[in-house]
Formats: C-alpha cells, sequence, structure tokens
C-alpha cells in the first residue's frame, strides 16, 4: 500500500479558491485496478467518492466553493448557442466548443480546469496529461439520450462531467450508467448508476471498457445541464478487438411456386408489373412494396406475433444493439409458415425478377459477373499448371455459377429503448447485400418515436435514405461496401398512457447474398 497526504495549503496553492473548494487533508490509497494509480480516500471524506467498479472513476461533490459563481454560471452556458445532435448514438444539443468563450465564468471554470486542476490530477494519478483544451456545454431534455460507447478516441485519458442541475431523481431518466464488461471486453450489464447532482464533477479514466451511457431523459420539464470534456494523454494500449462470430446464412428452402399464390398479394406475381418493380428498383437501388401479402395472412400473422407462447431473447451487447428477437422453435405455424415464405426458393426468384440481381440459378449472370468469373479462373489456372483438363473443364461448366444465393434473417421485436449502432466491426464486415423489412403492427407509429432505418455513407454522416415502419409494406434496399445502417432508438415518446399494452412493433428482417 501507497500512502500519500496532501495537505490544505498545496491544493489552495495549486487550485483557483473561487472555484475549487480546497481538499481536506486525506490519505489516498493506492488501488491495483488499472494500469493507472486510482486513488481513493481512505478516510470516505463525504465529497469525495472514488471506486475502480467497475472501471476507475470519481465523484467529487460540491466541486465549485462559490453557489454564486455556479449560478453565474449556469446562466452564461444557457445563453450560448446550442446545436441539435443525433446520430445512431445520440440525440441532445451541444454548444459551440469552449475552448475560446470569453465569458467570465465559463473562461474561469476553463482556466481553472485546464490549469491547476489538471496539474493536479495528472500529478496524483501519476501521469503526464496535455495542455489540449477540449470542453463543451450539453443540454439533455425530454428523450434525449446517449448510447453506450467508450469514449475512446486518440488522446483522451480522463473525461469529466459537471453538473449544474435542478434537483434531480433517477425517474427523471439521465442518469450516468456504467457498464461491466466480459471477457472479450464487451459490455453486458449496467452495474452503477449515478444521479446528476448539482455542483457534482464525475471522473473517469477511458479506457477499453470504460463502458457508459446516458439514460434517456424522462423528466418533460427539466434540462440536464452540464460540461463535459477530457484531459488528454497518452492512450492506454488497447487489446485485439474482439470480433463476433457471423451470422449463420443458408441456401433457399425447397418451396415451389404454390407459396407465392398463397401468401403474397397477386398484383406482385404479374410478370409485367414486376418488370416495371425492377426498372424502378435499378434506377434507385430500393423500393416499397405496399400491402405485399395477402390482406387475410397479414392479419393472421400479426396478431399471432402477439400471442405469448413466443419466446422473446434480447439481443445484444449494448454498444452494438438492442432489440428482441424470436426463438425461431417457440413461433407460431403461420408465423413459422411466413418464415420459410421469405427463405423458400420460389421467393429466391421472386426477389429476382423484382431487383435483377443474381439470387436463383435461373436468373442469367451478369456480364461483368461472368467476366470476373473469367479472370478467377484464368489466375487459378495459371498458378497451377499440373491442374487436370477434367478439372478445367468442370470450372468452365461453372462459370455462370458464381457462387450460390444465400440469406439470413430474424423476427424482431420493437419498443421503448430498442436500438442498433454503427460499429468498427460492421464496416469491416460490409458487403454487397439485399436488405427485406416487412413489419407488422406499426399502426399509428410516428417518426418521432424513433424505430426507423437509417441507411448512411461509410465515415460519413448523410443519410442516404430512411425506410420508417409501416404495415405490410415489403421494403428492399440493395447496398454496397460503403454503405452502413442502424435503427434509430425508440424513445419514450413511443409509450402507451397504459402501461399494461405494448407499445412497439414487430418486423421480419432478411439480408440476401447473390
Amino acid at each position: 500500500t501507497l500512502r500519500r497526504s496532501l495537505s490544505r495549503s498545496l491544493v489552495c496553492e495549486m487550485c483557483s479558491p473561487h472555484l475549487i473548494p480546497p481538499l481536506e487533508e486525506v490519505e489516498l490509497q493506492k488501488q491495483p485496478c488499472s494500469s493507472t494509480v486510482w486513488w481513493f480516500n481512505s478516510n470516505r471524506d463525504r465529497n469525495v467518492e472514488l471506486d475502480c467498479h467497475p472501471f476507475p472513476h470519481c465523484i467529487i461533490k460540491n466541486f465549485l466553493s462559490s453557489k454564486t459563481f455556479g449560478e453565474n454560471l449556469q446562466r452564461e452556458l444557457l445563453e450560448l448557442n446550442f446545436h441539435e445532435k443525433s446520430n445512431d448514438l445520440y440525440k441532445f444539443k451541444q454548444s459551440d466548443d469552449l475552448k475560446k468563450r470569453k465569458e467570465p465564468h465559463i473562461a474561469g471554470l476553463r482556466a481553472a480546469l485546464f490549469g491547476p486542476f489538471r496539474s493536479w490530477l495528472g500529478d496524483v494519478l501519476g501521469v503526464e496529461l496535455e495542455t489540449t483544451v477540449d470542453v463543451s456545454c450539453a443540454r439533455y431534455e425530454y428523450t434525449d439520450v446517449l448510447l453506450c460507447h467508450d469514449d475512446e478516441l486518440e488522446g483522451r485519458r480522463v473525461a469529466f462531467i459537471l453538473y449544474l442541475v435542478p434537483p434531480w431523481e433517477s425517474s427523471d431518466g439521465g442518469t450516468l450508467d456504467l457498464y461491466a464488461t466480459d471477457s472479450h471486453f464487451q459490455p453486458q450489464s449496467i452495474a452503477k448508476v449515478l444521479v446528476p447532482s448539482w455542483n457534482t464533477l464525475v471522473l473517469f479514466e477511458v479506457s477499453p471498457v470504460s463502458f457508459h451511457q446516458v439514460r434517456e431523459v424522462l423528466s418533460q420539464d427539466k434540462c440536464r445541464l452540464s460540461v463535459s470534456g477530457w484531459f488528454h494523454g497518452s492512450s492506454l494500449e488497447r487489446p485485439p478487438r474482439y470480433k463476433e462470430p457471423p451470422f449463420p446464412r443458408t441456401p433457399h428452402l425447397p418451396r415451389d411456386e404454390t407459396v407465392l399464390l398463397e401468401w403474397v398479394n397477386p398484383v406482385y406475381l404479374d410478370i409485367s408489373y414486376q418488370e416495371k418493380i425492377q426498372e424502378e428498383f435499378e434506377d434507385s437501388s430500393e423500393i416499397q412494396l405496399k400491402d405485399f401479402l395477402r390482406e387475410e395472412k397479414f392479419k393472421e400473422v400479426g396478431d399471432a406475433l402477439q400471442q405469448a407462447q413466443i419466446l422473446w431473447m434480447k439481443r445484444g451487447p449494448p454498444n452494438k444493439r438492442c432489440f428482441e428477437v424470436a426463438s425461431l422453435d417457440t413461433l407460431p405455424e403461420c408465423v413459422t409458415e411466413c418464415w420459410e415464405l421469405l427463405n423458400s426458393e420460389a421467393f429466391f426468384l421472386l426477389l429476382s425478377n423484382f431487383t435483377g440481381l443474381r439470387l436463383h440459378y435461373l436468373c442469367p449472370a451478369d456480364s461483368e459477373d461472368e467476366e470476373e468469373a473469367k479472370q478467377k479462373m484464368e489466375g487459378e489456372a495459371a498458378g497451377s499448371s499440373t491442374e487436370s483438363s477434367a478439372a478445367s473443364a468442370k470450372k468452365e461448366k461453372g462459370l455462370c455459377q458464381l457462387s450460390t444465393p444465400v440469406c439470413c434473417g430474424n423476427v424482431r421485436r420493437w419498443s421503448h429503448g430498442s436500438y442498433t449502432l454503427l460499429h468498427d466491426g460492421e464496416a469491416e464486415k460490409a458487403e454487397y447485400a439485399l436488405d427485406l423489412l416487412l413489419p407488422f403492427g406499426c399502426t399509428g407509429w410516428q417518426s418521432e418515436f424513433g424505430g426507423f432505418t437509417c441507411y448512411i455513407a461509410n465515415e460519413e454522416d448523410e443519410e442516404l435514405l430512411t425506410v420508417y415502419p409501416e404495415d405490410n409494406s415489403l421494403a428492399l434496399v440493395y447496398r454496397d461496401k460503403e454503405t452502413l445502417k442502424f435503427v434509430k432508438h425508440i424513445n419514450h415518446n413511443s409509450c402507451s398512457a397504459d402501461t399494461s399494452a405494448f407499445r412497439g412493433f414487430y418486423d421480419f428482417s432478411f439480408v440476401y447474398y447473390e
């Protein structure tokens, strides 16, 4: 155990007496929970709490010594211009960078944080913190949220949040939730909940396991105002990024066209209408086919999805997704039949007719595909001069059979708190694919609830397409390797006044590969 005393006089020399109250003389004890030296107050000073679970963090209450200073700081912050920030990960309002603001109380806080306090913090942690100023102000109001993430960017070493909020309860939402992680350094469950309180500073070490979220604000009349940013320094070493096992893909099921006649609206089985659909799809790479299933079939499946016999399982981890999928062996018979329809050979051929994609062997191969396959075969032949003529002939015979079309899919349930996020692993595995969505139970669903699917260009904020859930409307979207997608967080607006009633929707989600 290593002990250190920080005297009142030393702290007063280092910290502005107008901003940061003098710390009492305390004994600080090293904890073996991190590569950084994190300390806790062995005397359990009532204003300071340090903890290594689920990752190193510190809570300092009554951080500003002057109540008047805090109130004036709050007033200056609320007078700033705020910008709506919204993407897959968050929705809230953020100020411009506070790095050069000249308002006296904002400038005073900035000078203290990135001057004396930074020096003191670096000394206590045994880490050299840079002079980089990285600070802004955030306003979270009703339905605003920041979903699970780890804060890791090059140079970020310690994160901080100073709360300037009215009296706050956990029922107001807006809590800072800290996640425990598994053996793969993936977040699993919330291990600690921090309720915002006036004039409280929270610090935590940025690391591969510092997963946290700002829970959705549920209060309709309170503003969660905070000043936040990072102290920069050498980043901690990151272990190899965990790669999830791929979702199993399967070829089509052997079902003939009678399954289409039984399930699909007859208008979509007309060859001339399929040609029109294909023309439109080839122009825009997406289409929505309304009233796709026969009305009686759609109603039967929609009713069956609400049955209690279905086992719904939550899909995570929360830094990537949060929704429910049905266990296929618990599905009612008609839902299983709908699942088999979307997996059937006849449906693969129908999709080929809708899109022009090669999802069935009866669909002619594209000339570019043939040329690519020919070049590949010639390259392999050049690399193996001893290849038998029989093997060569076999390859040439299968030239147009480039690959076996496959698919994967889920029956999903969406409700308050559901979402999917963009993540590095998804970008690395991006490939050409046809997405299919067929929603159920969307009557009365509004765009302000969330739950819509956004397609964006990789490493860009530009939205290419938004698909809103609509009953019995089959959405088809073809995406390339540079296109990613996410489902927007479903917020509290979606909740029914009757808390016993389910307020959400279901969908069949499939991905097809040529």
